[in-house]
């Protein structure tokens, strides 16, 4: 017997959902393999003249250290360790002062002693490999205080904090958030509907980047990425598809009707938004830096993923539970308006901004500027231990090598000459190195006539990503020197990895804005509205990431988080990861509002009446969505981990900015101040009233 229209798109509704569901079971039986392929670190530019200098050192026998052990007294001490870890399979080097006769592995009182220590394989492999190399020194020297330090040690006590911390975090937030759902979609089987799209999105993303990190570099903090920017983009995709089939129903349509208009409506939205998210992260992968590439592409992929599920198995799961989808109302008999319904305040705010739109503007933009003004102060560095609190072991320990050595490792530029003259040269070259402002000891590490090379050590005390830092580099590199010279170390690797950065910025912010601004145009038929767009973002970034500047950098405030320490540089990495979701939902939020107020004007043909038709209908949507974003990633700032709590105040911050200041003041004064020219169009006009289903203003009262 044939089946009756009224059965197949249920059956298409199981389907949809059986077929989600093995998806969803495959991901999590795939996520261990997935997570064991992401590599750690990531976070310094690839194919610079840092990293080039530092290979041609350790291929002339002068390698940097991945772990650094510090043992009183030394002497004896230090030559047994350095046997036992030439013993270790992930050993590649150990050396002290006595086996390369190098003082500056002595502290300045004498009393304690550096052991290097270089490891074999990948970050990643080098991460696992620090405590069983940690454990063998210690046994080595039964008794004696063994403390490690190091890029590797710290690496691996900042992923095993952040981990620890982001559970935290997720066990506190997960309550404010449910509720914040359960407010937002009026229903507590409704608020589960976003957290299934979350999970799914985020939870299919893992195999994916599991796959890709076969070919590519893909950091762990990709993962992270995606479920901050799977989250959001959940709750936002849901929400408003929610709401718009809620809408319809309230006008008398049925379930399905009401899905296939929803789907015309918000669906068109999501398409549109999904694309220009992709199209505003894609760009980032021109940048040489692994840990960015790695954020682009699980921005890129988790929004497809959330995408495509939002707009299949979430009408699927409306459809299948009917009514029931909005059972378990605590505030329902409290409510004035469901989800579809216009907000009396938002309506008020839009009139009254409309009403005056050059001074509501005016202040809107003053305050945003002034939010943004640090932003030009900004410097770039890169997260090394000292994200971690001091009292953490691992950032103590670095912070009294700083002190009681006169070369700190992490304070050595790796000076690599070659040439005819390399080798005689290098004295006369290091006493030129030495008379330079910014450097304050140069010596000889190692010579080599057969290859016509020379390695040298200079201490640079500013710490790495300061102006006097990278001025050392600039001067060590423009010395005369007998010479090709390259010139590593960390304070070469952070100044090169933000150059990269810069240099990448033009033809990314060219290409994002090209990208978007054709998307824009097509989704809106408009010229103006794609250009408003661009530019009420930069201001709403700008404002966002000036604060951080003005906490982060500077340290205004930072007695409210834990007290983290200064370092006047922001991390490039994850500067650019806050920004990249700041602006996916910046740009999620404009689709959907650019979105209804284009067909509120279609419907009424006047300008300032779409405006607050089009604000009230979405402007307690967007609130919602963004307190739902913001309560989950504030959560971060309780972490020890100051790059955790950047993360969460920027993202909490950018998405309450975007969703209150500017959709809900600064974009309708601009829109109201240009009238009829939002929708101008060179070949075509938007029609001026195409009246599609009338429907009566809703009541205030």
């Amino acid at each position: 017997m044939r089946p009756s229209r009224g059965t197949t798109p249920r059956r298409r509704a199981w389907w949809t959902v059986a077929v989600a569901g093995t998806a969803g079971v495959a991901a999590v039986l795939l996520a261990p393999f997935a997570l064991g392929a992401l590599s750690t670190g990531g976070a310094v530019a690839t194919g610079t003249e840092a990293g080039r200098a530092q290979q041609r050192a350790e291929r002339l026998g002068v390698p940097a250290p991945d772990l650094l052990l510090t043992l009183p007294h030394g002497g004896e001490a230090a030559d047994r360790v350095v046997r036992a870890l030439r013993r270790e399979p992930d050993v590649a080097a150990a050396w002290s002062a006595a086996t390369t006769g190098d003082p500056w592995l002595r502290s300045r009182d004498g009393r304690t002693e550096l052991v290097g220590v270089r490891l074999h394989g990948t970050g990643k492999d080098r991460e696992e490999a620090a405590p069983k190399a940690v454990a063998a020194a210690r046994s080595a020297v039964p008794g004696a205080r063994v403390e490690p330090s190091g890029t590797a040690w710290a690496d691996r006590t900042v992923d095993e904090t952040v981990q620890r911390d982001l559970r935290r975090a997720e066990l506190l937030a997960a309550p404010a958030l449910f509720v914040i759902l359960v407010l937002a979609y009026g229903s507590l089987v409704s608020a589960a509907l976003p957290v299934l799209v979350a999970v799914l999105a985020v939870g299919c993303t893992l195999p994916v980047l599991g796959l890709l990190a076969h070919a590519v570099d893909v950091p762990r903090p990709a993962v992270n990425a995606a479920s901050a920017i799977g989250l959001g983009l959940a709750v936002d995709y849901s929400l408003f598809l929610l709401a718009r089939v809620r809408e319809e129903t309230a006008r008398g349509a049925d379930l399905e009707a009401a899905l296939a208009a929803a789907r015309r409506s918000s669906g068109r939205s999501v398409l549109f938004s999904a694309a220009a998210i992709t199209a505003c992260l894609a760009p980032v992968l021109l940048v040489p830096v692994p840990l960015l590439r790695a954020l682009s592409l699980a921005g890129m992929v988790v929004t497809l993923l959330a995408a495509l599920i939002a707009l299949t198995v979430l009408p699927a799961c409306l459809l299948l539970l009917g009514p029931r989808a909005r059972a378990g109302d605590p505030l329902a008999r409290w409510r004035r308006t469901g989800t579809g319904g216009a907000s009396r305040f938002w309506r008020r705010t839009a009139r009254a901004v409309t009403a005056r739109p050059g001074w509501a503007g005016g202040l809107a933009l003053a305050l945003l500027v002034l939010l943004a003004t640090p932003f030009s102060q900004v410097r770039l560095g890169v997260v090394d231990e000292r994200t971690l609190p001091a009292t953490t072991p691992a950032a103590a320990a670095a912070a009294r090598v700083r002190t009681d050595f006169a070369a700190p490792p992490d304070r050595l530029l790796t000076v690599v000459v070659t040439g005819p003259g390399a080798t005689a040269g290098a004295p006369a070259y290091a006493g030129r190195l030495e008379r330079l402002a910014g450097v304050t000891a140069v010596r000889v590490a190692r010579t080599d006539p057969a290859r016509r090379a020379a390695v040298l050590l200079a201490v640079s005390p500013a710490a790495p990503g300061t102006t006097a830092s990278r001025d050392a580099v600039r001067a060590v590199r423009g010395t005369t020197a007998p010479g090709a010279v390259a010139v590593g170390g960390r304070a070469a690797e952070v100044a090169d990895t933000a150059d990269a950065v810069v240099d990448a910025l033009p033809w990314c912010l060219t290409t994002l804005g090209a990208g978007l601004a054709l998307l824009l145009g097509a989704f809106t038929r408009s010229v103006v509205a794609p250009l408003k767009a661009l530019a009420v973002a930069a201001v709403s970034l700008g404002a966002s990431l000036g604060a951080l500047v003005l906490v982060f950098q500077e340290g205004h405030g930072r007695t409210l988080l834990n007290g983290f320490t200064v370092t006047h540089t922001l991390d490039a990495s994850t500067l650019l990861f806050v920004l990249l979701v700041t602006l996916a939902l910046s740009v999620d939020y404009e689709v959907f509002l650019l979105g209804r107020i284009r067909e509120e004007y279609l419907r009424c043909g006047d300008n300032r009446t779409a405006i607050v038709d089009g604000i009230a209908r979405t402007g307690r949507l967007m609130t919602s969505a963004a307190l739902a974003v913001a309560v989950s990633t504030a959560a971060m700032a309780t972490s020890d981990v100051a790059l955790l709590q950047l993360i969460g105040v920027g993202v909490a911050l950018g998405a309450l900015v975007d969703a209150v200041l500017v959709r809900g003041v600064l974009v309708p004064a601009v829109m109201s101040a240009l009238g009829p020219a939002n929708w101008w169009a060179p070949s075509m006009r938007v029609p001026a009233a195409r009246h599609l289903t009338a429907r009566p203003e809703e009541s205030e009262g």
